[in-house]
């Protein structure tokens, strides 16, 4: 309706970006969307089947409010969803499709029951519950060491593509590959992994997270979780409603009972309720709205251990769980060989060479095996350990600063001319320059071409010194959304430019053009050239040439008025 156009194009457009952005998001705008102006906007999200798709991304409590016309219960939903008016009402077309939903589906309108009380979770239950947060922390560490080495491709619904999926299940990381997406939705909620392009990219935030203990990685998860929830299932104080209403929440939405089933399985994941309904003693303050709080969960968690066996067959083993800051050390210099509270690894020439890409040397190997050991460092382990750093470094790259190319530099002249003709460096363009080989390439993606190929390369600067390398990682605040704005930012330029100092004149000039073309009756407001006003009801048939012309019932007669007279239209009936 063109008065609900334009009180909601002249109240967006006077959004901050942040606000707008959101509500582009939740409407599902496409940041490629052909919109000029506000009133643009305003016209395709009254579309019938727009506030539609909208009108079912309200939950319960709200529908039930508006079914009563409880405005301020549901106040908030509609300024989040643009479906209201400066006052906060519904607008005139979203009241007729809350009408036509609520005549086809009357018990979505209906107040959620009353939720029956948590239970407590006995001893065993708890002792389960922490069981399973050990194991899916552990499983999640695996996901983020692998994604760290190597970003995750996604496919186009943002599942870990088939090629990661087998080699994550075959690596005995996860069980399966349900696993795998539950641990991947819960590393988001956490701002652990963000969606770039097509792969899941670990953030910085990863990396303190890795280190720190098996309590403290389930209370930021927790958090996490607990703030990605939707807002239909989380309470004023900041805490989540009760589980057996989750199924209810949103009964308008075709896909909420699998998002339901979904959520409630990442909740029993990560121990905030167990399988049976039960809540355990350190979700309690979760759901209540208060910081997750570990310290119950710490007496069902095995104790962490800071010692292991390095054994003559190049293995090592961890009669515990041990501490995640020493195993997050030992696995940069080994291959963890099973997963359990008591742990084996296995050290190679490959592991530890990667070890030493990532910045160990020898001597720091030695100090850390050293101080971890409770048998000393076997001199199998130690000739390893030597032969491996003998070997590595024999290809050095580095950035000419002359040039601005890569080199590829090594004393060992046929080790040069093997990468040379390596099939799989093509796509690297190396070049012979003399004793070197160049390309254009950058330095980093040359190093990690080289190191994945399994050759002995580590990084210099300038001065010939050794760069410790890593893989790439995502931002912490680009987890946080901060990619929400970016997306919108070429849309909002143009909405924004679109939408200066003549938007009445616009606005009248849209209004007319819609009238035109569904020959609707309207009533027009000229300024006469006595200065007075006078009304006219016309049938509007035609606009051009700086006119607007109609038929005037009244009169029987048609009429021709110059719009730069109009002072104003709107609908019979209406003031």
């Amino acid at each position: 309706m063109p008065s609900d156009e334009r009180a909601l194009a002249t109240w967006l457009a006077g959004r901050d970006d942040v606000a707008l952005a959101e509500t582009f998001a939740v409407r599902g705008v496409s940041p490629a969307a052909t919109w000029h102006d506000f009133f643009d906007v305003a016209e395709s999200l009254l579309d019938p089947a727009s506030i539609d798709r909208a009108v079912a991304q309200l939950p319960r409590p709200v529908l039930a409010a508006l079914a009563t016309d409880a405005a301020t219960g549901a106040a908030a939903s509609l300024e989040r969803f643009a479906l209201a008016d400066p006052d906060g009402r519904p607008l005139e077309i979203v009241r007729s499709r809350l009408a036509a939903a609520r005549a086809s589906n009357p018990d979505a309108f209906a107040p959620l029951k009353t939720p029956d009380a948590a239970q407590p979770s006995n001893p065993q239950q708890a002792a389960a519950a922490a069981e399973t947060i050990f194991t899916t922390a552990g499983a999640l560490a695996d996901v983020l060491l692998a994604g760290l080495t190597s970003p995750l491709s996604r496919t186009g619904t943002g599942a870990v593509s088939a090629f990661d999926r087998k080699k994550l299940v075959e690596s005995g990381a996860v069980v399966d590959g349900a696993e795998l997406d539950a641990l991947v939705a819960l590393a988001k909620t956490a701002g652990l992994v963000i969606a770039t392009d097509r792969e899941w990219t670990v953030t910085d935030a990863a990396g303190s997270w890795l280190e720190s203990s098996t309590a403290q990685r389930w209370a930021l998860v927790a958090e996490g979780f607990r703030s990605s929830l939707p807002a239909g299932l989380r309470t004023d104080d900041g805490g989540w409603v009760a589980l057996d209403v989750w199924p209810e929440m949103y009964p308008l939405a075709p896909d909420w009972a699998a998002t339901a089933t979904r959520l409630r399985d990442l909740a029993v994941r990560w121990g905030l309720v167990g399988t049976s309904g039960d809540e355990p003693p350190w979700a309690q303050s979760l759901r209540s709205g208060a910081p997750a709080d570990p310290s119950s969960l710490l007496e069902h968690l095995p104790a962490e251990i800071d010692r292991v066996y390095l054994q003559a067959d190049l293995s090592a083993i961890a009669p515990g769980p041990l501490s995640p800051p020493l195993d997050l050390r030992l696995r940069r210099i080994a291959v963890r060989e099973s997963r359990a509270q008591a742990s084996t690894y296995r050290f190679t020439a490959g592991s530890l060479a990667t070890g030493m890409t990532e910045g160990e040397d020898a001597d720091g190997i030695r100090a850390f095996l050293s101080e971890l050991s409770l048998t000393g460092i076997p001199q199998p382990l130690d000739y390893l350990i030597d032969s491996t750093a003998a070997r590595h470094g024999r290809v050095r790259v580095s950035e000419d600063a002359a040039t601005g190319r890569t080199r590829v530099d090594s004393d060992d002249a046929g080790l040069l001319d093997t990468v040379a003709v390596d099939q799989a460096l093509r796509p690297l363009g190396l070049v012979d320059d003399g004793a070197s080989l160049t390309t254009r390439v950058a330095r980093d993606a040359v190093y990690w071409a080289l190191a994945d190929a399994r050759y002995p390369v580590v990084a210099v600067d300038s001065s010939g010194h050794t760069v410790a390398m890593h893989r790439r990682t995502g931002s912490a605040q680009q987890a946080a959304g901060a990619d929400l704005l970016r997306s919108y930012d070429r849309l909002l330029e143009s909405l924004r430019s679109g939408h200066g100092e003549g938007d009445d004149g616009a606005w009248l000039q849209r209004e007319l053009e819609q009238s035109v073309r569904t020959r609707s009756e309207l009533v027009v407001v000229v300024r006469m050239p006595d200065g007075g006003e006078r009304s006219f009801i016309l049938e509007a048939t035609g606009l051009g040439g700086g006119r607007l012309r109609g038929r005037d019932r009244a009169a029987d007669i048609e009429r021709t008025l110059p719009v730069s007279s109009i002072v104003s239209v709107r609908a019979p009936g209406t003031e």
